[in-house]
C-alpha cells in the first residue's frame, strides 16, 4: 500500500514541480522564479525602492527631469522628474493587485455559472450560453476603457484604475471559466458516482460542489495564468492610452511608457526600457508557469513520462536481422521480427 503524501507534496505547484521532468521542469522553475521575484518586489517595495512612487525631491533638492543613470538615481529620472527605479518597483504592487482582484472575481463568477449551467441544464443553460457567447465577442481593451470612464471619468485613482482593469478582465474572461466548467459538468453528471450520490439521497448542492466541481477543475491553472497575463497587459494598455492610474495615485508601467514616447526619439532610453522590460518579464514568467502546468495536465504527456521513468535511461532501439529487438537497461527485448519501436518502447507501425 502506497504511503499517503504529505500536505506539502499535495500543494498544487509543489505537486506539479515534483511531477515535471526535462523541459517542463525547466519552464516551470523559470516561470516560478520570475514570478516569485515580482511578488517579493511587490511585498517589499517600501523597503527596496529608495524613493516614493510620486516623490520629486529629497533632502538635497528637486530631482532633475530626464536625468541619466547616476549613483543618486541608478535608472535615471523621467520627464516628470520621478525616479525610474522607484516607479518600476512600486509598479509591481499595482500589477499584483490587478491580478488578484481580476482573476479572483472571474474565477468565482465563471465557475459558479458554469457549474449551475452544466449540471442543471434546461432553459437556464441555454440563456447563460447565449449571454456568455455575446460577452466573449467584446474586445477586452474597449471594455476596459469603458469601465475606466464609468468608474472614475477616465482619471483613475489607485483603486479606480485597479477596478477598471479588474472588471473588464472579469467580464470578458468569465466565459472562459464558464465554458470549461460547463463542459466538464455536462460530462461528469452522467458518471456512476454521481448517480450513486443521487440514489443515496445527496442534495443537489452537495453533488454539484463536492462531486462535480472537484473533478472539473483540471484546466483551471492554465486559464488562471492566461488571465493573469491579460490583466497585466490590459492595465498597461489603459495607462498607455491615458485611462489608467494617475502618477500621484500609484506607480503604473503603462503610464510611464506613454510619457517616455518622446524620450525615445531624443535618445533618452532609460525612461522606457525598464517599465517595458518589467511588463515583458512578468508576463513571460506567468506564461511559462501556465504552459508548463498545461503540459503536466495532459494525460498523454503524463503517460510518456511514466514510461520513461519506469524504463530508466532508455537507449536507442533497433531491430536486428533475425527478429530480436535490442534495448538499453529497462528496455524491451526478445520480441519477434518485423516490429520497430520508438525510444519509449512504443510500437511504431509503418
Amino acid at each position: 500500500m502506497a504511503a499517503k503524501r504529505s500536505l506539502w507534496d499535495r500543494l498544487p505547484v509543489i505537486h506539479q514541480l515534483r511531477q515535471s521532468v526535462g523541459l517542463q521542469r525547466g519552464m516551470l522553475v523559470a516561470g516560478l522564479s520570475i514570478t516569485g521575484v515580482f511578488i517579493v518586489l511587490a511585498l517589499f517595495a517600501p523597503l527596496i525602492a529608495p524613493y516614493g512612487f510620486a516623490q520629486l525631491r529629497d533632502a538635497s533638492g528637486q530631482f532633475g527631469a530626464q536625468q541619466p543613470p547616476s549613483p543618486a538615481h541608478i535608472w535615471g529620472t523621467t520627464v516628470g522628474g520621478y525616479d525610474v527605479f522607484s516607479r518600476t518597483i512600486w509598479g509591481t504592487q499595482t500589477a499584483i493587485a490587478v491580478i488578484i482582484v481580476a482573476v479572483v472575481l472571474s474565477i468565482f463568477a465563471g465557475i459558479f455559472l458554469g457549474l449551475v449551467s452544466g449540471y442543471l441544464g434546461g432553459w437556464l443553460d441555454r440563456v447563460l450560453v447565449v449571454i456568455c457567447d455575446a460577452i466573449y465577442a467584446f474586445p477586452s481593451l474597449l471594455l476596459a476603457i469603458l469601465a475606466a470612464i464609468v468608474i472614475s471619468g477616465g482619471q483613475s485613482s489607485l483603486w479606480g484604475g485597479i477596478l477598471a482593469a479588474a472588471i473588464s478582465i472579469t467580464v470578458v474572461f468569465i466565459p472562459q471559466y464558464f465554458r470549461v466548467i460547463r463542459a466538464e459538468a455536462v460530462r461528469i453528471k452522467s458518471e456512476a458516482y454521481v448517480e450513486s450520490a443521487k440514489v443515496v439521497g445527496a442534495s443537489t448542492s452537495r453533488i454539484m460542489f463536492r462531486h462535480v466541481l472537484r473533478n472539473s477543475t483540471r484546466t483551471l491553472p492554465l486559464i488562471f495564468t492566461l488571465n493573469s497575463s491579460e490583466a497585466i497587459l490590459t492595465l498597461a494598455a489603459l495607462g498607455f492610452l491615458g485611462f489608467g492610474i494617475q502618477p500621484t495615485a500609484a506607480a503604473e508601467w503603462g503610464y510611464d511608457l506613454n510619457k517616455s514616447l518622446a524620450d525615445v526619439t531624443s535618445g533618452i532610453w532609460w525612461t522606457a526600457l525598464y517599465p517595458g522590460l518589467a511588463i515583458v518579464l512578468i508576463v513571460l514568467g506567468i506564461t511559462l508557469v501556465g504552459e508548463s502546468l498545461n503540459d503536466l495536465a495532459d494525460p498523454r504527456l503524463r503517460g510518456r513520462r511514466a514510461v520513461a521513468q519506469a524504463s530508466g535511461t532508455v537507449a536507442e532501439t533497433s531491430v536486428v536481422p533475425g527478429g530480436t529487438l535490442t534495448a538499453g537497461p529497462g528496455g524491451l527485448d526478445g520480441l519477434e521480427g518485423g516490429e520497430s519501436f520508438d525510444e519509449h518502447g512504443i510500437e511504431v507501425r509503418p
